[in-house]
């Protein structure tokens, strides 16, 4: 059947679409699939410290700060940054730190000046450090095993600067854990993915690592102290290059998280991560709008080739593909991210990500506030 000339632009721009896609999926994501996986340091190099930021996190302070505390690494210190707490922060830290010589407090009053949310806290909790390898996560995170430390320990490689880790959310019942997890699994898939390739773009808080040097040397987040979020991210965007950088996935090197358990706290925390990226770099932003517009217009040149007879089963082919080859890649990402369960939906998430990620943009468009707690 011959094809108009709407039906073959159409076509055409669909198979386009298709394949820069496949170029993601096969010649980026992909190399995370067969990245071998480093096994657990058996000794540790040299010393390192904890930083952790928490404004009123007694509750998870309490379930989850004496998991850092155990670790199995014989010379590291846990600095919390108790950031203007007023739920019992302030005590509860005292009670650990008489029972714990490696905890050490630093609090935030509230008369602080020059205060930019999260990250005059971090910084004052670098500052505090006495050792130059710093390693980050939050107060409402729990290591995988007690040699978390081990695994995310400076490199040997005195080159490396950075380390990226992995930091998966914590299973619950409901389609919003099921979103959220898988969101955090393609956020992770990307920066990960790019760090194997040789372009670091950004790293998560919740479980990263970087030299105190680096920091005070880059003269820290001056560059971006006016934005609410990127703290890590930002930071990594701006020092991380394919030489000075690593990545760690080993099962004992992650770091559960709590997720949202709203879906008004989820758009929240997204909004700030979207106002973060504004600020990347000018090649990553091209690359990561480039990921997210083709993905819409694929989906859009497949709806509009449903209408003419002539392109119906060509576009179904094509999508039919579309879906085995990312079913053959991205469940076995998801198996080595700690989110096996989500495999056997994961045609369906990668749709609803889709719709959600465009409504978070339109939406991040006209709320422009955003705060860390």
């Amino acid at each position: 059947m011959e094809l108009t000339l709407l039906e073959t632009c159409l076509l055409g721009a669909f198979i386009f679409c298709f394949l820069i896609q496949l170029y993601f999926s096969l010649f980026v994501h992909l190399k995370l699939a067969f990245y071998p996986v480093e096994p657990i340091p058996e000794t540790a190099k040299k010393p390192l410290s904890v930083v952790i930021c928490a404004r009123n996190e007694v509750d998870n302070l309490t379930a989850y700060l004496p998991s850092v505390l155990a670790q199995n690494y014989p010379d590291f210190e846990v600095i919390v940054v108790n950031d203007r707490s007023w739920d019992g922060t302030r005590q509860l830290l005292e009670n650990f730190a008489s029972q714990h010589k490696r905890l050490k407090i630093v609090t935030i009053g509230e008369g602080e000046k020059f205060i930019a949310g999260k990250k005059f806290a971090v910084t004052m909790g670098i500052k505090a450090a006495s050792n130059d390898w710093l390693v980050f996560t939050d107060a409402d995170c729990q290591p995988a095993s007690e040699n978390w430390l081990m695994g995310m320990q400076q490199s040997e490689d005195p080159e490396v600067d950075i380390v990226l880790g992995y930091s998966p959310y914590m299973r619950q019942r409901g389609i919003l854990n099921a979103l959220i997890r898988f969101e955090t699994f393609f956020t992770a898939v990307n920066y990960l993915s790019y760090a194997i390739k040789g372009m670091p773009y950004m790293g998560v808080g919740r479980n990263m690592a970087y030299k105190k040097t680096l920091f005070f040397k880059n003269k820290g987040f001056a560059a971006h102290m006016h934005i609410p979020s990127g703290d890590d991210d930002l930071f990594v965007n701006a020092n991380a290059t394919a030489a000075n950088t690593e990545i760690r996935i080993n099962k004992d090197a992650q770091v559960w998280s709590e997720p949202n358990t709203s879906w008004g706290g989820y758009l929240r925390q997204k909004k700030r991560h979207f106002g973060a990226g504004k600020f990347y770099k000018s090649k990553h932003k091209f690359i990561l709008s480039c990921q997210i517009i083709f993905q819409f217009l694929f989906y859009a040149f497949f709806t509009g080739l449903l209408f003419f007879k002539a392109t119906l089963y060509p576009a179904l082919g094509i999508l039919g593909l579309s879906i085995v080859i990312r079913c053959f890649i991205y469940p076995r990402i998801l198996k080595r991210l700690n989110y096996s369960d989500l495999r056997w939906c994961f045609p369906f998430l990668d749709i609803l990500l889709f719709i959600f990620l465009v409504f978070n943009g339109i939406l991040s468009i006209f709320v422009k506030k955003v705060k860390w707690k």
